[in-house]
């Protein structure tokens, strides 16, 4: 039986995106209301709190936010990416001077709200698509500079990650296809340019297209707003191909209330752009008293 090991982000990415955010935020002068109004040396605790039900991610991030702010802050995790957590709970305890607490919060609260609701919204999509093979996926749909980071939320939740960027995969669309000549000369080019460990994935949206990429070979097909028949037609013939099927991934139309057909037609991937990009924001909240 095989692990699924958690996701973990390396440290020096969250240090970059985490020193950016705060610089942002920081602008030319430093947090000018909390210099004026807390003594430099108040020191404060505070407690973070989910406030409705979800999945936590991004505590790396967060601690990162404080610690880079003032290096004698405290960040106590009370939970751990990938829990899921009900109203109320508390999530993380943090300790230390007040002005870096209070000029911290908002970075720390915007990756850990961003990312926990991403991670919440996938787990709604795996869940309804639990009882089946299939496993939903993110797409390069990301908010720009952020891309690492929400891919992390969906693994957090469950989900699984398409192709990073445009360099670690190949994915050929529609209109690459209008411009190669057709799916055949499409995937022999790409083959040929492809090295060993570079995977190949076409798209499709017709079952006579289907029919050229089972004839001339690919690792993915990507089958594009097929409705379910039309989807079980799809896996019942690359299933005819026996031990050397080609791995279907469907995608288009995909929401919380059409994932569940789509996922009991056979096909291996669902990809979708709403766990990204139309996912609400988790509330959590931050609470502090002065020590």
């Amino acid at each position: 039986m095989s692990t699924a090991f958690l996701p973990e982000l390396p440290g020096l990415m969250v240090e970059e995106q985490v020193r950016a955010a705060l610089l942002e935020d920081l602008g030319r002068a430093g947090d000018i209301t909390s210099n004026a109004t807390i003594g430099p040396d108040k020191q404060a605790t505070a407690q973070m709190n989910s406030r409705e039900a979800g999945v936590i991610a991004g505590l790396p991030l967060a601690a990162a936010a404080f610690r880079l702010t003032n290096p004698e802050m405290r960040f106590e995790a009370l939970a751990v990416d990938g829990a899921r957590v009900e109203p109320g709970t508390m999530i993380a305890r943090i300790f230390g001077p007040a002005r870096g607490l209070l000029s911290a919060e908002r970075v720390a609260l915007n990756y850990l709200m961003h990312l926990s609701g991403i991670a919440t919204h996938t787990a709604r999509f795996a869940d309804a698509i639990a009882h089946t093979k299939a496993k939903v996926t993110c797409t390069r749909k990301t908010i720009p500079g952020l891309r690492a980071v929400e891919k992390y939320a969906v693994r957090c939740g469950g989900g699984s990650s398409h192709r990073y960027g445009l360099d670690d995969a190949i994915l050929i669309k529609d209109n690459h296809i209008a411009v190669a000549g057709g799916i055949a000369e499409a995937l022999k080019a790409a083959k040929a340019f492809a090295g060993h460990l570079v995977g190949i994935e076409i798209e499709v949206d017709t079952l006579e297209q289907f029919a050229q990429v089972l004839a001339e070979g690919a690792d993915v097909c990507l089958l594009d707003n097929m409705a379910p028949d039309m989807l079980r037609e799809a896996v019942a013939m690359n299933t005819s191909r026996g031990a050397g099927r080609i791995t279907l991934e469907a995608s288009g139309n995909v929401n919380l209330d059409t994932i569940k057909a789509i996922a009991e037609s056979g096909v291996d991937y669902i990809s979708t752009s709403k766990i990204t990009m139309a996912a609400p924001t988790l509330d959590i909240g931050l609470d502090m008293a002065i020590v």
